[in-house]
């Protein structure tokens, strides 16, 4: 099968079947061999392995990933792609498409299903609007992973790896640190596309904690802390807590507890870590 990570292959396809790009599902296709041989590196993709991958595309990535992979599982949500991945993946017959949004599909079934209930690599290039929702949705369905690699805007791989004090860090950081460990392995040119995406991107690896690097109580208590405190960035985490109507924790007891954990009252919460806010939800819930 013709590589489609070669532009002439790509636009033949496309021309092929008249496919019109749809902006409302972000669409851009990688057209350069080594980035995809470093995506394949990156997600250390091996025979024993059942690859998710969420958007194919026209399939340049999927031919990569069934060469090197027992078998992979491709959810696409635009149907006017399907008949051209059966196209290019016919070469393959450890591949199994999905015409589905991947917000709707049940993946703890798929990997009951496809790999015994045993872990699966999650490898995906994602428009921007949606990184987030798909990624958290992953983590937190307790989904068996052992790691997700993926294509993002490059400003959002950024801000899954930086710590307190930067202006990227917020609450997409410590929820992604909280799950798994964070690697940025390649930065991506615009030029590296069809059609041109107006921003870089980069390559992240999000390799899953055995278990999380700090004990908390309450996931959910936490996380609600976590965004509060993000959602009104320039206030001391004494009212943005205090005046987060979900929480019903008042600015006294808040008060109280940063200053049990040595904090200043005035203290912004851009300044704490993960750890800090594990105590911080742990000391409330107390």
């Amino acid at each position: 099968m013709a590589s489609l990570g070669i532009p002439q292959n790509t636009i033949e396809v496309l021309q092929k079947y008249n496919f019109n790009f749809q902006k409302k599902f972000g669409q851009n296709f990688l057209i350069d061999t080594s980035v995809l041989t470093r995506i394949i590196d990156a997600a250390e993709i091996t025979k024993d392995d059942c690859v998710l991958e969420i958007g194919p595309g026209i399939g340049t990535m999927t031919q990569y990933l069934a060469e090197s992979a027992r078998e992979v599982v491709a959810v696409e949500i635009d149907k006017a792609l399907i008949p051209i991945l059966e196209d290019t993946l016919s070469a393959y017959d450890n591949v199994t498409v999905i015409n589905e949004d991947i917000l709707k599909v049940d993946i703890n079934r798929l990997v009951q299903e496809k790999n015994a209930g045993k872990a699966i690599k999650v490898v995906a290039n994602l428009p921007y609007y949606i990184t987030t929702p798909i990624i958290m949705g992953l983590f937190e369905s307790g989904v068996p992973l052992q790691s997700i690699t993926i294509m993002v805007q490059k400003e959002v791989a950024d801000r899954m790896q930086v710590g307190p004090g930067t202006k990227d860090y917020g609450a997409l950081s410590l929820a992604v640190q909280y799950y798994a460990k964070p690697e940025i392995v390649a930065n991506v040119p615009p030029n590296c596309f069809i059609p041109r995406p107006n921003v870089g991107s980069a390559v992240i690896r999000l390799t899953r904690h055995e278990k999380p690097p700090v004990e908390v109580k309450d996931e959910k208590h936490m996380f609600a802390l976590i965004r509060a405190s993000f959602n009104q960035r320039r206030k001391t985490l004494v009212n943005g807590l205090g005046n987060a109507g979900n929480l019903n924790v008042s600015k006294e007891k808040v008060a109280a507890v940063l200053e049990e954990m040595g904090k200043s009252p005035t203290v912004r919460g851009e300044t704490f870590t993960l750890e800090d806010f594990a105590l911080l939800s742990n000391l409330l819930l107390s």
